[in-house]
């Protein structure tokens, strides 16, 4: 009844033009995956609608449901099992990063689950437990590009609050000389928020590793900072 429901919401929405605007997006071929061409505001919309009908069950039966989504390889379904498993984020325990780290294993295949997973639970999970460093750092030696880049990116969640400092400069030094753009992209992105709220701390760790960081991840990392320290770091000795 549930996949029935989703599929019926999104049938009001669902257009042949917007694939265009998806394969723009994601700068990628789209197949089976991408069933309905929906951008996200719109596939969120109706994820926030269906998840008003289940949201009174228990943690672990929510969860459960966010589990047979993800079974299929369609992006719409990986979409709001990340979604309603997020909004109960209240709710989470240390004891569930096993499953959500296997969902990162086993169904993120792109830069936009990764991001997701990460900044909407993942992310969370470390902030309240900073312990389960210990878990994530290994993803740093992964052969997968995906948890490389979750490695970085789960610790925007914590930094923006305040936390984990050492460990962002601790990620970066590992994935420092990655040659994938989109781990260079994740810790740079990584290295920008916590620039954010540790300027100067980040300041001085680009200045001192700018010579080896690829610039892709440089470029990331001072983005925001203000445009002499921008010209500084860009500095070709």
């Amino acid at each position: 009844m549930l996949i029935e429901k989703i599929k019926k919401e999104l049938a009001v929405y669902d257009r042949p033009e917007n694939k265009i605007d998806v394969q723009r997006f994601h700068k990628e071929k789209i197949d089976e995956k991408y069933r309905y061409a929906i951008k996200t505001p719109l596939l969120r919309k109706v994820s926030n609608k269906i998840f008003m009908e289940i949201k009174s069950k228990p943690k672990e039966e929510i969860l459960k449901d966010c589990d047979r989504l993800l079974e299929s390889s369609l992006r719409h379904r990986k979409f709001f099992a990340f979604e309603w498993a997020s909004k109960i984020r209240k709710e989470y325990k240390k004891s569930d990063f096993a499953r959500f780290e296997s969902w990162l294993k086993k169904y993120v295949n792109d830069w936009g689950a990764c991001d997701h997973i990460c900044g909407s639970i993942l992310g969370y999970l470390l902030k309240d437990y900073p312990e389960l460093f210990t878990k994530t750092t290994k993803w740093t030696k992964s052969k997968n590009r995906w948890l490389r880049r979750a490695a970085a990116v789960s610790l925007i969640i914590p930094v923006r609050n305040g936390k984990m400092l050492d460990k962002v400069f601790k990620t970066a030094d590992i994935l420092l000389m990655d040659e994938d753009d989109m781990v260079q992209k994740g810790y740079g992105w990584m290295l920008k928020e916590a620039g954010n709220r540790f300027e100067k701390e980040v300041f001085e760790y680009v200045m001192k590793n700018r010579k080896v960081m690829p610039r892709t991840a440089l470029r990331y990392a001072i983005e925001k900072m203000p445009a002499q320290k921008r010209r500084e770091a860009m500095q070709k000795d």
